[in-house]
Protein backbone atom coordinates (compact mmCIF):
# COMPACT_ATOMS: atom_id res chain seq x y z
CA UNK A 1 0.00 0.00 0.00
CA UNK A 2 1.27 3.46 -0.83
CA UNK A 3 1.56 5.87 2.06
CA UNK A 4 0.34 9.41 1.73
CA UNK A 5 3.27 11.77 2.22
CA UNK A 6 3.13 14.63 4.69
CA UNK A 7 3.46 17.03 1.76
CA UNK A 8 0.29 15.69 0.16
CA UNK A 9 -1.61 15.42 3.45
CA UNK A 10 -0.66 18.98 4.47
CA UNK A 11 -1.55 20.27 1.01
CA UNK A 12 -5.01 18.75 1.09
CA UNK A 13 -5.67 20.03 4.62
CA UNK A 14 -4.51 23.53 3.68
CA UNK A 15 -6.55 23.53 0.48
CA UNK A 16 -9.65 22.54 2.47
CA UNK A 17 -9.15 25.71 4.51
CA UNK A 18 -9.12 27.70 1.27
CA UNK A 19 -12.29 25.94 0.10
CA UNK A 20 -13.99 27.06 3.32
CA UNK A 21 -13.31 30.70 2.36
CA UNK A 22 -13.82 30.34 -1.38
CA UNK A 23 -17.33 31.83 -1.57
CA UNK A 24 -16.27 34.93 0.37
CA UNK A 25 -13.27 35.38 -1.97
CA UNK A 26 -11.18 35.78 1.16
CA UNK A 27 -7.40 35.53 1.13
CA UNK A 28 -5.86 33.52 3.97
CA UNK A 29 -2.34 33.97 5.20
CA UNK A 30 -0.08 30.98 5.56
CA UNK A 31 0.14 31.51 9.31
CA UNK A 32 -3.66 31.30 9.63
CA UNK A 33 -3.88 28.10 7.62
CA UNK A 34 -0.89 26.55 9.36
CA UNK A 35 -2.35 27.34 12.78
CA UNK A 36 -5.79 25.91 11.95
CA UNK A 37 -4.39 22.69 10.53
CA UNK A 38 -1.28 22.37 12.73
CA UNK A 39 1.11 22.50 9.77
CA UNK A 40 4.62 23.98 9.98
CA UNK A 41 4.20 27.37 8.27
CA UNK A 42 7.60 27.36 6.54
CA UNK A 43 6.84 23.98 5.00
CA UNK A 44 3.39 25.18 3.96
CA UNK A 45 5.01 28.18 2.26
CA UNK A 46 7.12 25.83 0.14
CA UNK A 47 4.08 23.73 -0.72
CA UNK A 48 2.06 26.79 -1.73
CA UNK A 49 4.84 27.91 -4.06
CA UNK A 50 4.40 24.64 -5.97
CA UNK A 51 0.61 24.89 -5.93
CA UNK A 52 0.79 28.48 -7.19
CA UNK A 53 2.97 27.46 -10.13
CA UNK A 54 0.31 24.94 -11.15
CA UNK A 55 -2.52 27.46 -10.81
CA UNK A 56 -4.19 25.61 -7.94
CA UNK A 57 -3.77 28.60 -5.65
CA UNK A 58 -3.10 32.25 -6.30
CA UNK A 59 -1.48 34.77 -4.04
CA UNK A 60 -1.80 38.44 -3.28
CA UNK A 61 0.78 40.56 -1.51
CA UNK A 62 0.07 43.15 1.10
CA UNK A 63 -1.75 43.57 4.39
CA UNK A 64 -4.92 41.90 3.12
CA UNK A 65 -2.92 39.44 1.05
CA UNK A 66 -2.47 35.74 1.31
CA UNK A 67 -3.68 32.79 -0.68
CA UNK A 68 -6.93 31.64 -2.21
CA UNK A 69 -7.91 28.95 -4.67
CA UNK A 70 -6.91 29.61 -8.27
CA UNK A 71 -9.99 27.79 -9.58
CA UNK A 72 -13.35 26.68 -8.27
CA UNK A 73 -13.16 23.73 -5.83
CA UNK A 74 -15.13 21.50 -8.21
CA UNK A 75 -12.49 22.08 -10.91
CA UNK A 76 -9.49 20.89 -8.85
CA UNK A 77 -9.05 17.13 -8.65
CA UNK A 78 -6.99 15.29 -6.07
CA UNK A 79 -4.97 13.81 -8.94
CA UNK A 80 -4.18 17.31 -10.22
CA UNK A 81 -2.89 18.27 -6.77
CA UNK A 82 -0.78 15.12 -6.47
CA UNK A 83 0.64 15.56 -9.95
CA UNK A 84 1.47 19.17 -9.17
CA UNK A 85 3.33 18.22 -6.00
CA UNK A 86 4.97 15.00 -7.13
CA UNK A 87 5.15 15.46 -10.89
CA UNK A 88 4.94 12.19 -12.76
CA UNK A 89 6.46 10.58 -9.66
CA UNK A 90 3.01 9.84 -8.27
CA UNK A 91 2.32 7.41 -11.10
CA UNK A 92 5.84 6.00 -10.98
CA UNK A 93 5.26 4.98 -7.35
CA UNK A 94 2.65 2.56 -8.63
CA UNK A 95 4.78 1.06 -11.37
CA UNK A 96 6.12 -2.46 -11.12
CA UNK A 97 9.21 -2.66 -13.29
CA UNK A 98 10.47 -6.26 -13.16
CA UNK A 99 9.11 -8.02 -16.20
CA UNK A 100 11.72 -10.52 -17.28
CA UNK A 101 9.77 -13.69 -16.52
CA UNK A 102 6.21 -14.74 -17.27
CA UNK A 103 5.36 -14.61 -13.54
CA UNK A 104 6.72 -11.10 -13.26
CA UNK A 105 4.73 -10.04 -16.31
CA UNK A 106 1.53 -11.29 -14.61
CA UNK A 107 2.35 -9.29 -11.50
CA UNK A 108 3.09 -6.25 -13.64
CA UNK A 109 -0.30 -6.56 -15.36
CA UNK A 110 -2.12 -6.59 -12.01
CA UNK A 111 0.00 -3.69 -10.77
CA UNK A 112 -0.84 -1.66 -13.86
CA UNK A 113 -4.55 -2.32 -13.36
CA UNK A 114 -4.27 -1.24 -9.72
CA UNK A 115 -2.39 1.90 -10.76
CA UNK A 116 -4.98 2.77 -13.37
CA UNK A 117 -7.79 2.26 -10.85
CA UNK A 118 -6.04 4.44 -8.26
CA UNK A 119 -5.48 7.24 -10.78
CA UNK A 120 -9.12 7.01 -11.87
CA UNK A 121 -10.34 7.39 -8.28
CA UNK A 122 -7.95 10.27 -7.56
CA UNK A 123 -9.04 11.98 -10.77
CA UNK A 124 -12.69 11.61 -9.84
CA UNK A 125 -12.49 13.35 -6.45
CA UNK A 126 -12.35 17.14 -6.34
CA UNK A 127 -11.66 19.56 -3.51
CA UNK A 128 -15.38 20.22 -3.40
CA UNK A 129 -16.01 16.51 -2.80
CA UNK A 130 -13.47 16.39 0.03
CA UNK A 131 -14.92 19.52 1.59
CA UNK A 132 -18.45 18.12 1.45
CA UNK A 133 -17.25 14.90 3.10
CA UNK A 134 -15.53 16.96 5.78
CA UNK A 135 -18.68 18.99 6.45
CA UNK A 136 -20.83 15.86 6.57
CA UNK A 137 -18.50 14.25 9.12
CA UNK A 138 -18.53 17.36 11.28
CA UNK A 139 -22.34 17.34 11.33
CA UNK A 140 -22.48 13.75 12.51
CA UNK A 141 -19.47 13.88 14.81
CA UNK A 142 -19.47 17.26 16.57
CA UNK A 143 -16.55 18.15 18.81
CA UNK A 144 -17.33 19.26 22.34
CA UNK A 145 -14.91 21.50 24.18
CA UNK A 146 -14.88 21.97 27.92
Amino acid sequence: MIEISSKIRYSLLALLELVRCYEQEEFLQIEQIASCQQIPDRYLGQIFMLLRRCGIVRSQRGVKGGYQLGKAPHEITVLEILTCLEGSGIQEQWEYTESTSMDNMIIQEVWQQASKAAMTVLGRYTLKDLYEKQQERQRFNPMYYI
